[in-house]
């Protein structure tokens, strides 16, 4: 097992302007493959990113030991915001390392997979025979991140949706909501039962706009903003203000917090771990808070669903939004028979490991000795039969609108925007590149 972390980097850091002009580069150079004869396992991740090196250098120590012993694992950091750069200029002096984290911007990734520099997993893992250890929805999500090929792996997957206090469900009598209709109908009741219905920090923004997204994506259709990001459709569209409009009428009718805007993402946890709140949109990772020991309502009485479907709209019932939070590839330079058996041997134990480790990925856990809180082992089986994903609502955005959309939410629940105002600030952000 390791014990600290090795920092042999091949380059040091070099100049912002140096490092900005390799993401230039990177577009018109092509992948080489002088990096066949690498020797080590070298993984260069965003120094972050906490949860994937113990679980790889677990399966080191055991269930990877004789890939261990013929190319020992290395891990390398880089700071999240320097990553892009990094990997750019690694790619133009056909140096990438085996395997290493995505940066902070999808589309970056992208161009590396149409230059030709990243591995083509859907070719390896087959190849291996372990294609079928990595969860369908997972790549569906990384396709449409990445460019439409998959050439990452899902070392972290979360999957979001509406998470419910069963208690208060049950005694006020009402089932999960099948459509919108069923939803505001229980969101009426529970603000006169005393609670509130729906907790979200409107200090983060992105809470709210995840629900804009989700009935877009239930309203308009799976695709919804992959054609605002193609320029086929605009944010300002009457149907898409009009999801904005649904989600402003919550806000108009009571149904958040009363502090709505200055909400951070702990206290809406509070108010839903506390049992003040019905209801709380949010993703898998709230799964920590859910079985920590803050929870007082406890874990056996929180319940989940995906988000409802919306009358006579063109979405996919079940596809859930989801993220690949952590995601990594490998350099198709690099790859050789020793990171080809690392690749096998990760895509077989790592799902199981991380488990173990309390963690939910993208590979298939099937070790059904690993026992797991009610709660967890629900969302463990929805990501594990899942074969379809949506994104979120900033997932396609440039900087500009991101910030925008989550620093005007609030207003828009609180009636300081109108639902036409908040998509035309998103949208002329998005037009201006």
């Amino acid at each position: 097992m390791f014990t600290a972390e090795r920092r042999r980097l091949r380059k040091p850091l070099l100049s912002v302007a140096a490092l900005a002009s390799a993401g230039v580069l990177v577009l018109s150079g092509c992948a080489g493959d002088s990096g066949s004869g690498a020797t080590t396992f070298e993984f260069l991740k965003n120094s972050e990113n906490t949860t994937t090196q113990p679980v790889l250098e677990a399966l080191a120590g055991d269930q990877c030991a004789a890939e261990e012993e013929a190319m020992p694992l290395e891990f390398n950091s880089a700071p999240q915001a320097d990553l892009d750069a990094q990997v750019q200029l690694l790619a133009t002096q056909d140096e990438l390392p085996p395997i290493f984290s995505a940066g902070g911007n999808p589309s970056e990734g992208a161009k590396l997979a149409k230059g030709g520099y990243l591995v083509d997993f859907d070719e390896k893992l087959t190849e291996l025979g372990v294609r079928d250890k990595i969860a369908e929805g997972a790549v569906s999500t990384i396709k449409k991140l990445y460019g439409g090929e998959f050439n990452f792996l899902p070392f972290q997957y979360n999957i979001e949706g509406i998470w419910y206090n069963k208690q208060i469900f049950e005694e006020q009598g009402w089932d999960v909501p099948e459509n919108w209709d069923d939803l505001t109908t229980i969101a009426a009741e529970a603000k006169a039962a005393g609670y509130t219905p729906f907790t979200a920090s409107g200090e983060q923004g992105w809470p709210i706009t995840r629900l804009i997204s989700s009935y877009l994506f239930r309203s308009v259709g799976d695709d919804a903003l992959e054609k605002v990001a193609a320029g086929d459709a605009k944010l300002t569209d009457p149907e898409y203000v009009a999801a904005a409009q649904a989600i402003a009428d919550l806000g108009a009718e009571g149904y958040f917090d009363a502090n709505v805007t200055s909400l951070d993402i702990d206290s809406s946890y509070n108010e839903f771990l506390t049992g003040k709140a019905a209801m709380i949109y949010m993703g898998s990772w709230i799964l920590g808070n859910i079985n920590g020991d803050g929870n007082q309502i406890g874990a056996d009485n929180v319940g989940f669903f995906n988000f409802p479907a919306v009358e006579g709209g063109k979405g996919t019932p079940d596809a859930y939004p989801s993220n690949v939070g952590l995601p990594a590839t490998m350099s198709n330079a690099a790859y050789n028979e020793g990171t080809g058996a690392w690749l096998g041997c990760i895509a077989e134990n790592y799902g199981n490991e991380a488990l173990e480790q309390g963690q939910i990925t993208g590979f298939i856990a099937d070790d059904a000795d690993v026992e797991l809180p009610a709660i967890s082992q629900t969302i463990a089986d929805e990501i594990s039969t899942s074969t379809d994903s949506v994104l979120w609502f900033e997932a396609l955005f440039n900087a500009k609108a991101s910030n925008i959309s989550s620093t005007n939410a609030a207003l828009l629940v609180t009636g300081q925007l109108s639902a036409e105002e908040f998509m035309t600030l998103v949208q002329d952000a998005l037009d201006a590149g």
